[in-house]
């Protein structure tokens, strides 16, 4: 059944109110009596964090079928195969707030579908269609996905971008009284086939297009369904109204929308916001207390993953796409003009050093902008546009592009710091392909944050990275370890977790996890993928207002 949010008045008062229940709950489970009947799994002796706020403490978790069955201290509990986890950590399997899994999931090969990239890491459940690009055909996708099999559970999004796109095409214009109703319909549709919110890109074209006032009835369709609504902010930097002017408008959509917001990969990206951590973290406080519930992830590296034509380009020069685009480049004017905006972004972005191009298998692959525009003899702005042009070349002539991407090493170490230290921070990995935070997020997290610079406790990583995510996205018996849960459980030495992938060799699968099971199935044994494709679509109930 699904739950709608409660006005925005009652939310405060609500609070402490839940998390007494909820605390209230956690410590009637550890005396919680034995099952009668025997368990399929027994993890036994581990040290258990649940995913809540509970002292962790030594104990066991029984598994039958898909459900979680016991957790507690076990005694004479039969079961038909037990896990030593002496000396492990036991946790609910790993939640990804954020995501781009598609070249693992959507791949023809069976054994790439186990998505072992976020297996080994230990996340049982990942968030698709992020940043606007999810298809509005839920309930298509999803079945497609499910019944060719994946290997971990999925929750998707509709992607203001797709319906865009699908209604406007490429063009930067507002749309009129008709194209709008059909955006609506679409976000409405997605809704009623069960997805959890509306994401946006608002950086990206054709979706920097679209103004504030147009989200904003698209976002009202998915707020009465119960939906939130989850962004790549308009600006993280000081490409057009900055990123504290970003934050307000994501404030004022989840406002005026009336629906709970979330930050995707919340940063200060650039030389020039860097710093700005402490005034982002005061205008999301201001709104929480106002009334609004606001939530972020973020994920634990200094630089983001993007292209080059996006860290590069001015947005005007990409209205109507690829072809529109080579026009402009060959037109000599506007590509000098081009070039001058260029020279400003690539200062934004910290200069030609801080962008490592990562996309794989092309002759630049691994060096940095600089260390080509030195091979190639040119100035950096011409290697960009050469990379830039053999990419729009390609979808031109009706292929997808590619080469373009790029690590921008553009944030500083102490904002990272202070945002991963927010009450309403979660973990994500915006995993994507030659960045190696698809392989090695919640790792590098947990060894860089966690044990070696101690920026947050154990207790809070894990919290993060599951519980407090849940929560957000209102997932059905996930996230936490609770008889009548969902069997997503993480089993991982503390000792030897840890991450492979760098920036040079982005795909090492990461290390350290005993055992994974999904949905009750065992999904990773010592560090080592099963093949199992136990995934589910974890789609929203028919929310009302949808026939």
């Amino acid at each position: 059944m699904l739950t709608l949010p409660a006005p925005a008045s009652a939310r405060r008062t609500l609070r402490p109110l839940l998390l007494a229940a909820a605390m209230t709950a956690v410590s009637t489970l550890a005396a919680a009596a034995e099952p009668k009947e025997p368990a399929d799994i027994l993890i036994k002796g581990g040290t258990i964090y649940d995913g809540s706020d509970a002292k962790p403490y030594v104990g066991d978790v029984a598994l039958r079928g898909d459900q979680i069955v016991y957790v507690g201290k076990a005694t004479k509990l039969a079961a038909r195969r037990i896990v030593n986890a002496k000396g492990m950590i036991v946790s609910p399997g790993f939640i990804d707030a954020h995501t781009h899994a598609d070249s693992f999931i959507r791949s023809p090969d069976k054994s790439v579908r186990v998505n072992a990239a976020w297996l080994d890491q230990g996340a049982s459940t990942v968030m698709i269609g992020v940043d606007g690009y999810g298809t509005p055909d839920i309930a298509a996708d999803t079945s497609k996905l499910i019944n060719a099999g994946i290997g971990t559970n999925i929750v998707p999004f509709i992607g203001f971008g797709s319906i865009r796109k699908r209604v406007l095409g490429d063009d930067a214009r507002a749309p009129n009284a008709a194209e709008l109703a059909s955006e609506k319909a679409l976000a409405a549709k997605g809704m009623c086939e069960g997805a959890v919110g509306l994401s946006t890109g608002l950086f990206y074209p054709p979706q920097s297009f679209a103004k504030t006032e147009e989200v904003i009835a698209v976002a009202r369709e998915v707020a009465k369904r119960g939906g939130l609504y989850d962004t790549h902010q308009r600006d993280e930097s000081s490409y057009n109204i900055g990123l504290l002017g970003s934050v307000k408008e994501v404030i004022r959509i989840g406002r005026e929308a009336d629906m709970p917001i979330h930050f995707a990969h919340l940063k200060a990206l650039g030389v020039d916001v860097q710093g700005q951590a402490p005034a982002v973290i005061a205008e999301i406080e201001a709104a929480r207390a106002s009334g609004l519930d606001v939530t972020a992830d973020q994920y634990p590296w200094l630089a983001s993953g993007t292209s080059v034509d996006a860290s590069l380009l001015p947005g005007w020069s990409v209205d109507g796409g690829a072809k529109a685009l080579l026009a402009r480049l060959d037109d000599a004017p506007t590509q000098a003009r081009i070039r001058t905006e260029m020279v400003e972004n690539m200062r934004r972005r910290g200069g030609p050093s801080a962008l490592l191009l990562i996309s794989p298998n092309y002759p630049w692959t691994g060096k940095t902008l600089a260390e080509i525009a030195t091979d190639w003899k040119v100035d950096p702005i011409e290697t960009a546009l050469r990379i830039i042009r053999q990419s729009a070349e390609k979808e031109a002539a009706g292929g997808e592009g590619g080469g373009t991407g790029a690590a921008s090493f553009n944030m500083a170490q102490a904002d990272v710091d202070l945002f991963m230290k927010q009450p309403w921070m979660v973990t994500s990995s915006d995993g994507s392909e030659g960045h190696p935070r698809m392989f090695a997020t919640f790792p590098e997290k947990y060894v860089k944050y966690v044990r070696d610079r101690k920026v947050i406790d154990l207790q809070t990583f894990i919290r993060q990275s599951t519980g407090r995510t849940a929560d957000i996205y209102k997932l059905d018996r996930r996230g936490y370890l609770r008889p009548g849960y969902y069997a997503d459980v993480l089993v991982f030495d503390p000792a030897k977790y840890e991450p492979r992938a760098g920036y040079i060799h982005p795909r090492e699968l990461s290390v350290g996890v005993k055992a994974l099971f999904v949905n009750g199935e065992l999904s990773v044994e010592n560090s080592q993928t099963t093949g199992a494709l136990a995934g589910r679509a974890l789609l929203r109930a028919k929310p009302a207002g949808c026939s």
